[in-house]
């Protein structure tokens, strides 16, 4: 864009950004756009359209310009925004950490169908990431105590950001540790939620550029077709459960009968495994209990 270019309406801009990002085959381009220009105007999307004939300011279209280039190589908006919600809560994101999704609301759901919100809970979120699960549950739950619990030291850190900013730090504990490998108090926990790694390499290889180029792998993949963290945090959770405590997994949905098979067998020392569909009719979740004996 030259300079002159950095009068124009910000409906002009944005019409401008859109096309580009359109013929560049990104993902939502004018939601980006809006997304992205808001944050550079430090105003609502719906201050956009209330002021869409206004000029861009020249320091913050320059903002905004440097934000959409790279929007256009593919980065999320969220990483770009800083920013993502879930369960109606705005978190900090970062690249150290995936990008919390809808489907992942499921979990939190569950739990309230699961437990009264007044529930002295005490839960652990194994492989926590920017603490979306762990917060939330603290946040519904304001009388449940967590265990956060991520390898990544600097997921963990974004975790305990997230916490601070939604005053629930106290109830919460972080672990930086190996979940499938983790010592945990025996039947110390009414709940364990986990979205772990589950794409195997070949789904890896065929995610999109914004998920493979820019989420951390470590975060998503996971060896024998996908299932080996599933397999790994059964074993630990099968000792910190108490009796008829609770295991609420996410897993592909492809998944949904190799997971359900395995907690099935009498080994694994789980009860009334069942596959819980998402909001878009897909296997995505397992609600196991702890077996009593």
């Amino acid at each position: 864009m030259s300079g002159r270019d950095q009068h124009q309406t910000i409906f002009a801009a944005l019409a401008a950004a859109t096309a580009e990002l359109s013929a560049l085959g990104v993902d939502a381009p004018r939601a980006s756009a809006e997304l992205l220009a808001a944050k550079a105007q430090g105003m609502s999307r719906l201050g956009l359209v209330t002021h869409a004939k206004d000029p861009f300011e020249a320091e913050a279209f320059d903002v905004f310009r440097a934000l959409v280039a790279r929007r256009a190589k593919g980065e999320p908006v969220a990483y770009l925004l800083g920013e993502k919600e879930f369960y109606g809560l705005s978190f900090h994101v970062s690249p150290d950490v995936l990008i919390p999704r809808p489907e992942t609301e499921l979990m939190i759901d569950e739990a309230q169908r699961l437990f009264p919100t007044d529930s002295v809970l005490s839960f652990a979120d194994f492989g926590t990431g920017s603490g979306a699960l762990a917060v939330a549950l603290a946040h519904v739950f304001p009388n449940a105590r967590g265990i956060a619990i991520d390898l990544s030291a600097e997921a963990l850190e974004v975790a305990r950001r997230n916490a601070r900013r939604h005053k629930v730090e106290e109830r919460l504990e972080f672990r930086c540790a190996d979940f499938t490998r983790i010592e945990l108090a025996p039947a110390s926990l009414d709940m364990i939620v986990a979205n772990p790694p589950y794409v195997t390499e070949t789904e890896y290889a065929e995610l999109s550029r914004e998920v493979r180029d820019f989420e951390p792998a470590s975060a998503l993949v996971s060896p024998d077709e996908g299932l080996a963290h599933i397999h790994g945090l059964a074993r630990v959770a099968k000792t910190a459960l108490k009796p008829g405590g609770t295991l609420l997994c996410e897993f592909g949905s492809g998944q949904g009968r190799a997971v359900l098979d395995f907690f099935r067998s009498p080994d694994q020392g789980f009860a009334a495994p069942v596959i819980l569909r998402d909001y878009s009719g897909l296997d995505r979740m397992l609600r196991a209990e702890r077996s009593a004996a």
